[in-house]
């Protein structure tokens, strides 16, 4: 099995106001990106665990609420590896851009 990809994206809104703001993010994010759809996405606690499908593949993982931090970790199938990269990089700025100071 391939090792998980992990991203953690820090903040300063605390636990609950960081948890609000990631519960529509997911779907939001992903209508913003024409071939991912989000097959799952369900919260226990603070621990979202979703299931998103790309080019045919599913991924699978979950992210991690705590009072100044995130931690998203997906797991990819060997297809969607080669994009880890770019993956990283679009969950750190779609998470930077929901968890920034808004004024």
């Amino acid at each position: 099995m391939p090792a998980p990809l992990i991203v953690s994206i820090p903040h300063q809104l605390g636990r609950e106001e960081a948890a609000r703001r990631l519960k529509a993010g997911l779907t939001r994010a992903a209508s913003s990106v024409p071939m991912l759809n989000v097959d799952e996405e369900r919260w226990e606690g603070d621990r979202m665990i979703f299931r998103v499908r790309a080019l045919g593949q599913a991924a699978s993982g979950h992210v991690d609420v705590a009072d100044d931090h995130v931690r998203v970790e997906v797991t990819l199938p060997l297809l969607l590896q080669r994009f880890a990269e770019m993956a990283q990089s679009a969950i750190r700025n779609r998470g930077n851009l929901l968890l920034g100071k808004r004024d």
